[in-house]
């Protein structure tokens, strides 16, 4: 088994020359004094810390390919011939009420107020990666439509171009974070929300305090890390005065844009690109207490926390910290995740994968309520894309975990959507779409339902929405067809009872039943009855 040693790959577009490749290095087993290229070893040879990102930088996300020894794909859905858990009061179980379209998928999160979405989805952190500037509209419109929460990521105000600090260096402008605010608040109708991230530089820089003041958002995060990386966020600008500019807001730049030796490189060519890096975070009860009563006096009605994929104890920290605080969503992002911008060494070999760390969290929430803590509502990120991996994760989470937090998986309908756009523009639309048409009207299988729905303002809303909003009715009903399957009609019915484990190993990480015991007493009594 490959489990993602270097060599090559199309995320650091790096390639072996050989047939063979040793296991252990990823390099070639015969290794050329004369080669050409183009492994990761010959090509960090003129190109160094370049190499570490995927790229081209601004054009690609990028998830870990690593291969785990055990993943969701080592769990099944078990299914039933009788039975319908949760229809709604004075129904009747039968084959005339138990459909699968009466599925109810919608969820809710929150301590006291609460929040609802139609979909058990939502989206990662799009922050100040440029991949996600660029297509903000697609993101955010689409997001609203679909009734989902949009998450806008850390070091949007610290990015700005346009941005305005006051002589205490803190927020009283910030037009880009504005426009992503504005354009979700303008579709949407009441389910999901738009919450805005902070870390290290975001409070220095006064972003909670500016963005209650301006826009009223009921919802701030904190973030101590994700899936992909154990390092502040970063990005890179290919401008010396962009990276002076940045380093002036505090920020950390790499290499140093003040060196006259560095901007001679630049100045010249052997440099092309500068990254800004955020602080790591420091940790601790009284600390992360302090600032959730901060925030909440500053008038936010919910505090969320996303944490990635660290030790264990970093797990028991972030559960029990966020029952202390009373924590309205906990967002637990597994090993190895996917950004637009994280070092690919480290998306691969870093941190506790999904499914093992998601097991972790159960155990943790069992031995905190038997304590009788209240166990704030969780969510799970880290390489979901399809309605089965949403079914697996809040059942095997059951009761704590009511959403699934999609990066990349929510992304790529908005880039299709943008895509198509221009190609009918540019009447390029490759046979992939073209098959099905044209016009957006035959392309987009959604899109009368979305005319009928909001009629002259339809010309508001871009395609990559519309492709947004598309795939999450496609987890919908992929979602209610899983569910009347196993005889859940409420997402709230759904347990880990529903699940089996296909491997030994996965029984023994998950506490799931191994597929030759699930359900055995059951059948015993069935056969001995």
């Amino acid at each position: 088994m490959n489990l993602g040693c270097p060599g090559g790959n199309d995320a650091s577009r790096t390639f072996n020359r050989s047939k063979n490749v040793v296991p252990s290095s990823g390099l070639c087993s015969r290794c050329l004094d004369t080669c050409k290229g183009n492994c990761e070893v010959f090509k960090s040879s003129m190109r160094g810390r370049e190499v570490i990102y995927p790229g081209p930088y601004g054009d690609v996300t990028a998830g870990g390919d690593k291969d785990y020894p055990v993943d969701y794909s080592h769990l099944n859905i078990q299914g039933y011939a009788l039975g319908a858990k949760g229809l709604p009061k004075g129904v009747e179980a039968g084959p005339d009420t138990a459909t699968f379209p009466v599925v109810d998928v919608e969820t809710e999160y929150g301590w006291d107020k609460k929040v609802k979405m139609k979909v058990p989805i939502f989206t990662g952190a799009l922050g100040s990666t440029e991949i996600a500037r660029k297509n903000w509209e697609h993101f955010a419109i689409g997001a609203a439509i679909s009734g989902v929460t949009l998450v806008c990521g850390e070091n949007v105000c610290g990015i700005d171009p346009k941005l305005e600090l006051d002589s205490k260096g803190k927020v009283i402008s910030a037009p880009d974070m504005d426009r992503r605010i504005e354009l979700y608040k303008k579709f949407h109708d009441g389910y999901g929300e738009i919450l805005v991230q902070m870390n290290v530089e975001d409070t220095r820089l006064g972003v909670a305090e500016y963005i209650i003041k301006k826009h009223k958002l009921d919802t701030i995060e904190l973030k101590w890390g994700q899936g992909a990386k154990c390092i502040g966020g970063e990005i890179k600008v290919n401008s010396l005065e962009r990276a002076l500019e940045l380093k002036k807001r505090g920020y950390i730049v790499t290499p140093d844009p003040q060196n006259p030796a560095i901007k001679e490189a630049f100045k010249i060519g052997e440099i092309k690109e500068f990254e800004r890096h955020s602080r790591l975070g420091f940790v601790s009860e009284e600390g992360f207490l302090a600032e959730v009563k901060r925030l909440r006096d500053l008038g936010y009605s919910r505090i969320t926390l996303k944490t990635g994929a660290y030790s264990m104890r970093e797990l028991a920290m972030a559960i029990k910290y966020s029952s202390l605080a009373k924590i309205d969503l906990l967002t637990i992002d597994g090993s190895p995740g996917g950004t637009g911008m994280s070092p690919w060494r480290m998306m691969q070999e870093w941190g506790i994968p999904t499914f093992y760390i998601q097991s972790l969290a159960y155990e943790f929430c069992q031995k905190l309520e038997k304590k009788g803590m209240r166990i704030p509502d969780i969510a799970i990120a880290g390489g979901f894309s399809l309605e089965d991996h949403v079914y697996k994760a809040i059942a095997m989470g059951a009761p704590y975990v009511k959403a699934v937090c999609m990066g990349r998986a929510l992304m790529i309908p908005g880039f299709v959507g943008k895509n198509i756009e221009q190609w009918s523009k540019d009447k390029t639309l490759p046979k992939t779409v073209s098959e099905f048409g044209i016009k957006p009207e035959e392309i987009f299988v959604t899109y009368e339902e979305l005319l009928a729905k909001y009629g002259k303002d339809m010309k508001d809303i871009p395609l990559g929405a519309i492709g947004i909003y598309t795939f999450s009715q496609r987890i919908k009903v992929g979602l209610q067809q899983l569910m009347a399957g196993s005889r859940n009609f409420k997402l709230n019915t759904i347990s880990r009872k529903d699940l089996m484990s296909l491997t030994e190993d996965a029984a023994k990480i998950s506490g799931i039943p191994y597929v030759m015991d699930a359900y055995r007493e059951e059948a015993e009594e069935v056969l001995n009855g």
